[in-house]
């Protein structure tokens, strides 16, 4: 997963982030029912912000292409399936 957090781009980092993970699930890289990269791990090896990790995770939850479970994470859809991934 290759992104970059820098603060001259005009895409919001939530959205470029979005964007990143929604390539990882449509290309079947991250399966449905799998969990997507803790947001520990999001923040420590991309450099985003925890609030922008959320915000991604929430424009994927509001596409339908991932799923949350409390205090576990969040989880590809099966719907991922639908949009090519998996």
């Amino acid at each position: 997963m290759a992104v970059t957090n820098d603060p001259q781009e005009p895409v919001p980092a939530h959205l470029r982030l979005a964007a990143m993970l929604r390539e990882e699930i449509t290309r079947g890289r991250i399966e449905p029912d799998r969990p997507l990269p803790a947001e520990e791990s999001l923040v420590r090896e991309h450099g985003f912000a925890p609030e922008d990790v959320r915000r991604a995770v929430e424009v994927l939850s509001g596409e339908g292409l991932v799923y949350r479970v409390e205090g576990r994470g969040a989880y590809v859809s099966s719907r991922a399936e639908e949009t090519g991934g998996g």
